[in-house]
């Protein structure tokens, strides 16, 4: 499989922009290789610009549960277009979009639109300060919700311990309201709340984590979490960016029963296009400007044409969808564990709906802590040779994998054609 156009465009990619790539996880420093460039999405399948083909499991990581170039949204989108591409004033679509979401997502009574998940997240976490009255987050490690400043965290050395920035460039006094509890571990959340009374605002989660791979809850901890919030006046706020639309019509949030504070969503709900929103407590709401003292704007938020595209998104998410995803996941995740045991590789597949990834030389994974034990080299090897053999995965151990609704059975079974080849030469290595 020729790649010389890719390695060409790479060159001089690195050359104007940092690292070659704006996104980092896009630059495969994490698997080996270079990126490969894509001309164009259809389906199921991506085409890159050497002009092969390749099976799509990052899927823009997460939105293309339709698949690429969805006819109906395509034609929203040139409609949308022919009218303008954006006013900077409110449009019809809008309200019909913030009308759909209120009337799927549980708990949200009103919502504001913007442009990213890290936008949705920031600005819930600004409204749960504001709303509080309160300066600290609690997150969790593993856990990803976007490059704001405070939330660029890792653990320190106790569960009482002030966060510590894992990037340069966030001033350690913004770090040190962050502070960082273990998924799935409800204690090591009651240690901060009792290490800190009164000045949590919030505690933030992904109810499926996808940024450490793809890790479930507990039995119990989201519920564990909506009681500690309200015994401790703090908000809970529950990141869907990922999980919201993908897991089912109301997200996590219905499949688990457990009603955030605050919602945050982004990806699917775009239709592909720069398109995200956060909502929940009609009194909590209430307190953004203008109608009240927390701040929050964007030249771009609630864009014609990408509201046009959420709403043709909206639209299709039928339950036949979400049953075809759960066959289609289902039937991937039999063929990857019975393609492992005939190598003889130890891997965990984990996987939730539409959501999934392959740990390798690990039983389970259940927090950063296991997770972080898997073994990195051996998913690289598995990545190269899925590659190779036109299956494009994410380029990372730490992040989830996602099928869409046209990944039907003549894709699984290619899909698991090579993943029989890549498992005998994960083996040999």
């Amino acid at each position: 499989m020729s790649d010389q156009v890719s390695k060409s465009l790479h060159a001089r990619a690195q050359a104007r922009i940092p690292g070659g790539v704006n996104s980092p996880v896009r630059a495969f420093r994490a698997v080996g290789g270079d990126p490969v460039y894509i001309a164009r999405g259809e389906g199921p399948y991506l085409y890159g610009a050497d002009g092969a083909r390749y099976i799509d499991y990052v899927g823009s990581w997460g939105p293309m549960v339709l698949g690429h170039a969805n006819p109906a949204i395509t034609r929203a989108i040139t409609d949308a277009a022919a009218l303008g591409t954006s006013f900077g004033a409110p449009t019809e679509r809008e309200v019909l979009f913030a009308e759909a979401l209120c009337e799927t997502v549980p708990g949200v009574e009103m919502v504001r639109l913007c442009s990213s998940g890290t936008e949705a997240c920031m600005s819930a976490l600004r409204l749960a300060r504001g709303f509080t009255g309160r300066e600290k987050i609690i997150k969790f490690e593993g856990c990803y919700h976007g490059h704001a400043d405070f939330l660029l965290v890792k653990a320190g050395s106790g569960l009482a311990t002030m966060g510590v920035p894992d990037s340069a460039g966030v001033p350690a006094s913004v770090a040190a309201n962050t502070l960082t509890a273990r998924f799935n571990d409800l204690a090591s959340v009651e240690a901060l709340f009792a290490a800190h009374p009164d000045s949590v605002a919030a505690i933030i989660v992904e109810p499926v984590v996808g940024n450490m791979g793809c890790v479930a809850p507990r039995e119990g901890f989201l519920a564990g979490l909506r009681a500690l919030a309200t015994r401790h006046g703090a908000l809970l706020v529950i990141d869907e960016v990922m999980t919201g639309f993908r897991l089912g019509r109301s997200g996590a949030s219905g499949r688990y029963g457990v009603v955030g504070d605050l919602i945050t969503m982004g990806k699917i709900v775009g239709g592909g296009l720069p398109l995200a929103a956060f909502g929940g407590r009609r009194d909590v709401m209430e307190r953004l400007a203008p109608l009240g003292p927390v701040y929050q704007a964007g030249t771009l938020s609630g864009n014609p044409v990408a509201t046009a595209a959420g709403l043709a998104m909206l639209e299709q998410l039928t339950p036949g969808v979400y049953a075809a995803l759960e066959d289609i996941g289902a039937a991937l995740e039999a063929g990857f564990r019975e393609a492992a045991a005939a190598a003889k590789v130890r891997v965990c597949v984990q996987r939730v709906g539409a959501m999934w990834t392959l740990f390798f030389g690990v039983d389970a994974v259940t927090d950063w802590q296991s997770a972080s034990a898997s073994d990195t080299a051996r998913f690289a090897t598995w990545h190269r040779a899925m590659l190779a053999r036109g299956v494009y995965l994410p380029p990372s151990q730490y992040e989830a994998a996602f099928h869409g609704v046209l990944h039907d059975a003549t894709v699984v079974a290619e899909t698991l054609r090579a993943a029989r080849e890549a498992m005998a030469e994960v083996a040999a290595r």
